[in-house]
């Protein structure tokens, strides 16, 4: 399949869905603009490396993100876990050992 990107062809091979490396040309071909648009580097290498740098920070960025809204996720539902086993277990003593009518 042949994408364009900061005004170069090229041919990649792989077997994702063709609508999904397009989309990812695209992407990267935008990053590549806006790198372009906001600094005085001319070079393609240049700026190639300097989107790729921002594209790698962004990336950073949402796996840190990510992780830390497991852990919270995970905390969170640690703390209902222990509230719901102290709820039950104090239904259960008493259910079973707790106050008893007469003559049962």
């Amino acid at each position: 399949m042949t994408v364009t990107i900061f005004g170069k062809e090229y041919t990649l091979k792989g077997g994702a869905d063709s609508e999904y490396v397009q989309e990812i040309a695209a992407f990267v071909d935008k990053r590549m603009s806006e790198v372009a648009r906001n600094t005085t580097v001319v070079s393609t290498d240049r700026v190639a490396i300097l989107a790729a740098v921002n594209i790698a920070d962004e990336l950073f960025r949402e796996q840190r993100q990510r992780l830390e809204t497991t852990a919270t996720l995970e905390d969170k539902s640690d703390h209902l876990t222990r509230l719901l086993v102290q709820e039950v277990g104090d239904d259960r003593a008493t259910q079973n050992g707790g106050d008893s009518l007469p003559g049962t």
